[in-house]
């Protein structure tokens, strides 16, 4: 078995082995990091044998690095302990890479910003339950929306009244994180569903690095400069560019979603959100009366031309397929919009 980790900004680890009676055999990491001393690799082969077939990343890692603990100076250079153990469990094929995945890339229109929320969830679970593959789809709607997340008190975070007064719809996602000021035509927002595997072995932290690293490329592609910072966030000089957030499903699916500012009304952002100013304070916006357009402003670009742009970096460089979403979801995601994404209690449950 075979398995290769190209650890972020790092180096490359390589793991082949083979599994007898459900333990690791016959272990061997190579790669181009370096390692001090050179009996280093012997170590960790050996902390490898004979481990079980099915020890996480966690377990294989705490074994590495007593193997290590026991050679006094002795350090791996552009990689870790746990990208070594990452790279196992991709030659057992309980971890995966962006190589080993086909997705859908679903055009679904314009739909109600409560329907694309609950389209968020249909898709995660049909991951989950293994009818439907990983998919990336890109939001189009028509009326303004505040997208709160799962645990935040919609009170603290919406000015209901202002809220009413501009005709901006407030919908609780399920994902955590902060509160989204979306208009039609002057934000892009995508969701990227992707199995477990895909990021097994990561942070919650590493997995919104590893995840959002894409997005960094096809901002490269649009003359934006761009970076990633805080735990969740996208940067550029001049401020924050997007926010993103996970959900995990039981069953092993992941929704990873990116709200980008194309050219956002920060005046009006500033009076729905409650937080709107004190959240620009540190974002580089000086002023919330100003308009938030980085991308805009950066690119030069119409928005749609910007999503163009993106889908082809992301079809360049990951085996992908069109598709649509099939009559059984839509009319799930209608009544989960229905039930839930349109219920006050379900917006409210946070008060």
């Amino acid at each position: 078995m075979h398995g290769e980790y190209k650890v972020p900004g790092g180096k490359l680890v390589v793991v082949d082995l083979d599994v007898a009676a459900d333990r690791l055999k016959d272990v061997r990491v190579s790669g181009d990091f370096f390692a001090e001393p050179d009996e280093l690799l012997d170590a960790l082969t050996s902390a490898l044998d004979d481990q079980p077939a099915d020890a996480g990343v966690g377990a294989l890692t705490q074994a590495l690095d007593e193997a290590v603990a026991r050679m006094p100076g002795a350090a791996l250079i552009g990689a870790t302990t746990r990208d070594v153990a990452v790279a196992v469990r991709r030659a057992l094929g309980r971890s995966t890479s962006w190589a080993d995945t086909e997705f859908t890339l679903l055009d679904t229109g314009p739909q109600s910003p409560s329907m694309h929320a609950a389209l968020d969830q249909v898709l995660t679970e049909e991951l989950a339950a293994g009818r439907r593959g990983p998919t990336l789809r890109f939001w189009e709607w028509e009326t303004p929306a505040v997208i709160i997340g799962s645990f935040q008190s919609l009170s603290n975070e919406v000015d209901l009244e202002a809220a009413q007064r501009y005709g901006v719809q407030v919908v609780r996602r399920i994902s955590g994180g902060g509160a989204m000021f979306m208009e039609a035509g002057n934000c892009i927002t995508f969701s990227l569903v992707v199995p477990e595997s895909l990021v097994d072995g990561l942070s919650y932290e590493e997995s919104y690095q590893f995840l959002n690293q894409w997005v960094l490329g096809a901002l490269a592609d649009v003359r934006v400069e761009a970076r990633l910072s805080g735990l969740n966030d996208i940067s550029s000089p001049a401020g924050k560019i997007a926010g993103s957030a996970q959900k995990r499903m039981v069953g092993g699916a992941v929704l990873h979603h990116v709200t980008m500012a194309y050219d956002i009304d920060a005046e009006k952002m500033g009076r729905v959100l409650r937080i709107g100013r004190e959240k620009l304070s540190d974002k580089g916006t000086p002023s919330a009366v100003r308009r938030v357009d980085p991308v805009r402003s950066q690119t030069q670009m119409a928005r749609e031309d910007v999503i163009a742009a993106f889908r082809r970096y992301f079809r360049a460089r990951y085996r992908t397929v069109e598709g649509g979403l099939t009559g059984g979801e839509l009319a799930r995601a209608a009544r989960l919009r229905a039930e839930k994404f349109d219920n006050p209690e379900w917006t409210a449950r946070v008060p």
